[in-house]
């Protein structure tokens, strides 16, 4: 039981395929208490008995967009935990036309959307999280090789993946003090509900389990488990770095 009374948050279950629902389950079987935020009253209906399948994680209520949804939750977070060990930060969205149209013509409220709620969140989450991590603690986000390769159809999520990996190094930079450590994972391309709006998916999945060393696409399984290395004292030297699970696609040439 290696969470055995760590509160763990976690930002971004939508159903069984996100890759949060299998960090929020591997976390679980370690014994870790959890939060679940949802952004409107669609996605609380499919988090709530996701987190009742975990034995009733807290499921609160969080637009990244907010300010005074953020401080509503971390509050929430204080008077029942008093105190957080790790935070899980994989949210992401841009908007269907940005990433189908050139990226040369991306809007600018998409490009301000997809960075707002992309990359900031991440910053605005960890400033407050700091607060609770009393005893230190572990943050981690989910990137994607968009961020310094451009990937078709990824346009101006490679942008705000970019500035999201950047503010992990900021951030572990600043909060390293604190012994708080920050960290992404660059996962593989994996079907999940935010997947579905990347056009040509299917055939960007084919393409990877064809190229990479390990001929097949990563899970969340296989992203949960690098998750429990960095959210644990196995980790407690690691922090600012972008860690890869693609089966090794990230390391091969042309």
């Amino acid at each position: 039981m290696m969470f055995k009374d760590k509160k763990i948050l976690i930002l971004g279950v939508a159903n069984k395929k996100s890759i949060a629902w299998g960090v929020a389950e591997a976390l679980h079987k370690e014994g870790a208490q959890l939060a679940f935020t949802y952004m409107n009253e669609a996605i609380e209906k499919r988090v709530r008995p996701l987190a009742d399948e975990l034995g009733g994680a807290l499921v609160l209520p969080c637009d990244v967009q907010s300010d005074e949804e953020l401080d509503n939750l971390f509050s929430e977070l204080e008077g029942r935990w008093g105190s957080l060990d790790g935070v899980v930060h994989s949210v992401a969205y841009a908007e269907k036309d940005d990433l189908a149209n050139p990226f040369s013509e991306t809007t600018r409220s998409g490009f301000q959307l997809a960075l707002d709620i992309s990359a900031y969140s991440l910053v605005a989450i960890a400033g407050r999280a700091k607060k609770l991590m009393t005893e230190g603690g572990s943050v981690i986000t989910m990137s994607y090789l968009g961020a310094e390769r451009a990937v078709e159809n990824y346009n101006v999520m490679g942008v705000a993946k970019a500035a999201l990996e950047s503010s992990v190094r900021y951030l572990a930079a600043e909060l390293g003090q604190s012994n708080i450590r920050v960290n992404a994972i660059s996962a593989g391309p994996i079907k999940t509900l935010a997947a579905s709006g990347i056009p040509k998916f299917k055939e960007l999945l084919a393409h990877f389990a064809e190229k990479a060393p390990l001929r097949r696409n990563v899970d969340p399984i296989d992203v949960a488990g690098t998750s429990l290395y960095l959210l644990s004292q196995l980790s407690s030297g690691v922090t600012g770095e972008t860690i890869y699970v693609d089966g090794g696609y990230s390391i091969v040439g042309a």
